[in-house]
């Protein structure tokens, strides 16, 4: 009987012991970290480019401000590959204006999160937080065939190749083309049209048309009128050696 009962006190305290040890060992719930979208596309890897320009025009910070806000509606971000920005021309960045850089950053950067599903049904054009697209300025159009999404800015066209990041305030997009707004990119005004051959009259020059023919109709008048006048003078003159 005495030996039954040391054997239940151990059973017993083994039992508790374990239990003990495992409460002891079972992990906390991981804090989730606020969302930080450089971290994002250097975990994704080939966005080297993009992430400096983010990093360069401050974007990042306020993108980074923006998603950890409790009044954010998520944001949607298109990530151009350092293909993309590779095949842009030679010293396209280096000719826009610090302000045309953070604009080109926030083209590629909608005010609310948006799934691969939504494209299907969004409204264009879409406004980025570079501005409206209505205006004609930075218009950006979504047209989605089955899984293929493509965008239009009115300058270039890309696809929009995967998803690299989603959660509920931040869905990250890799697209093929840097998306260039047509404000910056766009073809300039039309030209002023050449002048007509023969150039500009210059200044000092016989007035062409109805004008010169009025030049030449009082001078002709004029030597009329001077006839009649010496004619008429010496009509008198004759007349009076007669009497």
């Amino acid at each position: 009987m005495a030996t039954s009962r040391t054997f239940m006190s151990s059973n017993l305290f083994i039992f508790f012991l374990v239990m003990a040890t495992t409460n002891g060992q079972a992990p906390a719930p991981t804090p989730s970290g606020p969302t930080n979208i450089t971290a994002v596309l250097e975990k994704a890897g080939q966005y080297t480019m993009f992430i400096r320009l983010l990093k360069s025009t401050q974007a990042a910070d306020q993108i980074n401000t923006q998603l950890n806000s409790s009044s954010s509606q998520g944001l949607t971000v298109f990530a151009p590959t350092d293909n993309a920005f590779s095949s842009l021309k030679s010293g396209t960045l280096n000719s826009l204006s610090d302000q045309q850089k953070v604009q080109l950053v926030q083209f590629h950067v909608l005010p609310t999160l948006l799934t691969m599903p939504q494209f299907q049904t969004v409204s264009n054009p879409l406004r980025t937080q570079a501005g409206d697209g209505q205006n004609g300025k930075f218009p950006l159009n979504i047209t989605s065939s089955g899984n293929q999404v493509n965008i239009t800015t009115g300058v270039v066209s890309a696809t929009v190749a995967n998803s690299v990041y989603s959660d509920k305030q931040l869905a990250v997009y890799q697209v093929d083309q840097v998306l260039l707004p047509l404000a910056m990119f766009g073809s300039s005004s039309a030209p002023a049209p050449a002048p007509e051959k023969g150039g500009l009259v210059s200044k000092g020059s016989a007035p062409s048309g109805d004008d010169g023919g009025d030049s030449t109709d009082s001078s002709d008048t004029e030597r009329i009128r001077y006839g009649l006048i010496f004619t008429t003078m010496a009509a008198i003159a004759a007349y009076s050696l007669w009497i």
